[in-house]
């Protein structure tokens, strides 16, 4: 059952982290001015992916190893869940943070914040696959 403890805290912490984002960060962000917001989104990015893309894997894992240990299916699905964040990440998100890390600070215009924008709504479904990954490891393990 440690694996599936241990694989729900990963869930657990990717979805705060991912919620804390979207609720705090990203508004607050959004009162710089387009030069700033872009100066303070690059680094925030950066830290933020380096935490939560090894979140996603190892909460993968564990929900598997978890699966593998006990015979519940919902170990299974909720993994999968945590890392439909991947694929999501690198075929729907990456070509507008490819845009914003391309562009220079000095540069960023009224153009950058409408990306700036649109990627916290695309951010906002991978909350919602940390959100369902979570409660499937929860309903798991009450099982």
């Amino acid at each position: 059952m440690i694996f599936g403890l241990l694989a729900l805290a990963s869930a657990a912490i990717f979805f705060g982290a991912a919620f804390y984002v979207n609720f705090a960060e990203q508004p607050a962000r959004l009162d710089l001015d387009d030069h700033a917001l872009l100066a303070e989104w690059k680094p925030a990015y950066k830290r933020g992916f380096l935490m939560q893309a090894p979140l996603a894997v190892f909460g993968f894992v564990l929900g598997i190893l978890a699966w593998w240990q006990t015979g519940v299916w919902l170990w299974f699905i909720g993994a999968l869940v945590l890392l439909g964040n991947w694929p999501y990440t690198l075929l729907v998100i990456m070509p507008t943070n490819n845009r914003l890390m391309a562009t220079d600070p000095a540069q960023a215009n009224p153009e950058t914040r409408r990306l700036i924008k649109k990627w916290s709504s695309l951010h906002a479904v991978r909350t919602g696959f940390g959100l369902v990954a979570t409660l499937i490891f929860i309903a798991a393990s009450v099982r």
